[in-house]
């Protein structure tokens, strides 16, 4: 075989656009890492019925699979649906009944699933309130080599159209949208067992974090006329550093008014935060905003229902009944499956179906109700959807260590 042959890419229908990062076609990835992805997840929630619906792709390149799931929840009544195919030479965003559509790139996203064996069903218009925060750039080393390397984005939005679970109808109308959030992200991310090397086989680190992360608390907010998405980190004393670590930076965000009123950034936060007992999730709590011209701004939460438990969409090994994940080939092409678990109650035990393994376990996903204050006294109302992974020992709220779950650990696991 020629040297032209070997190289030779499948083209993909983005290769028509003068937009190239690499003098190789779109399907190529300039990184041989298994950790290496590209995707996305989506959220519409309504307070008012406790319904979320969560969908997400996710292509994994160097093992030719894109999986996907969509995921509901019903005040802690979760669904959810997996599906993988062989991503090359079919560069198109569907999955057998999945599909997305971007209607206008950053701001429309049409997220289609088709009546399917699960009997969730959705057609759901996502738009964005204001325009995306382009995160900065994760980087992690361990032992000279990048265990991270991803860009990342996030954004406001809400939702209409409707979405069907197990014979019931939500409709999502133009006079009472509900929120939204999104997250896109590409690149290297962390280690993505079970196609990582096993640790057992690795020699430990020779330059471990003298700061590990303990708490990451990430917020998509919607008050009325404004948005704000934020995210901090810190150690388990507490500590507002830059983290060798997936997510590295101590605080970023903004408070934003609208796709044409420009945004404030946020420089400084203080927390006060109570937690569901069992659990490391959160029932209320209240953050305290510093923008970029001294203002204050005091969010107050609170959750209504169950927040919404990791480890049924697939990212993580025992979802996928063989054992499994979405990055990985599940024996055709495309494969399908779905199942139903109850975690109305808080924590509780669950059985992983590709591993048989039972945990105790509780969401970190939260729908939250708001009452914002900004610097001026007024009062704003409405609806945020915040995640809280809080790993380890944190010593501000009392926690102690952990024993280590794989890639769950302060993901949801007691």
């Amino acid at each position: 075989m020629s040297e032209q042959e070997f190289e030779k890419m499948a083209l993909s229908p983005l290769d028509e656009y003068p937009f190239h990062s690499t003098p190789y076609p779109m399907s190529y990835v300039p990184n041989t890492d298994p950790a290496w992805d590209d995707g996305y997840y989506f959220l519409a929630y309504d307070l008012e019925t406790g319904v979320q619906v969560w969908t997400g792709m996710r292509i994994a390149p160097n093992n030719n699979i894109i999986g996907g799931y969509a995921s509901t929840n019903v005040k802690g009544v979760q669904r959810a649906v997996r599906l993988s195919r062989i991503w090359r030479p079919d560069f198109d965003v569907t999955i057998g009944p999945l599909k997305f559509e971007f209607v206008e790139p950053l701001k429309a996203i049409r997220l289609i699933l088709e009546p399917n064996e699960s009997g969730i069903a959705f057609d759901i218009m996502w738009r964005g309130l204001s325009p995306c925060l382009l995160a900065m750039h994760h980087r992690a080393v361990r032992d000279g080599r990048y265990t991270t390397d991803q860009s990342r984005y996030h954004q406001v939005g809400n939702a209409v159209g409707w979405a069907e679970i197990a014979g019931k109808r939500y409709e999502m109308g133009e006079d009472k949208p509900w929120g939204a959030s999104r997250d896109r992200s590409w690149g290297v991310y962390e280690s993505r067992p079970p196609l990582s090397a096993p640790a057992k086989w690795r020699p430990p680190p020779t330059d471990p974090p003298t700061i590990s992360r303990a708490l990451r608390f990430s917020c998509f907010l919607e008050a009325e006329d404004l948005t704000s998405y934020f995210h901090f980190h810190e150690g388990p004393e507490g500590e507002r550093v830059t983290l060798n670590d997936a997510f590295g930076v101590p605080l970023e965000g903004s408070i934003d008014f609208g796709w044409d009123g420009g945004k404030i950034e946020i420089v400084d936060y203080e927390h006060e935060l109570e937690w569901r007992e069992g659990t490391r999730s959160v029932t209320h709590g209240k953050v305290f905003l510093t923008d970029a011209d001294g203002g204050k701004w005091e969010v107050e939460l609170e959750v209504p229902d169950p927040p919404h438990v990791l480890g049924q969409i697939g990212y993580h090994v025992g979802a996928w009944h063989d054992g499994g994940t979405i990055h990985t080939w599940h024996g055709k092409s495309p494969a399908i499956e779905w199942d139903e678990f109850d975690f109305s109650k808080q924590p509780c035990d669950h059985t992983f179906p590709g591993n048989g393994e039972t945990r105790k376990v509780y969401g970190v996903e939260h729908i939250s109700r708001v009452k914002l204050t900004d610097p001026k006294g007024r009062v704003r109302h409405g609806r945020a959807q915040f995640e809280v992974f809080l790993n380890g020992k944190y010593t501000p709220y009392g926690f102690g260590g952990q024993q280590d779950q794989g890639g769950l650990t302060g993901r949801g696991i007691a």
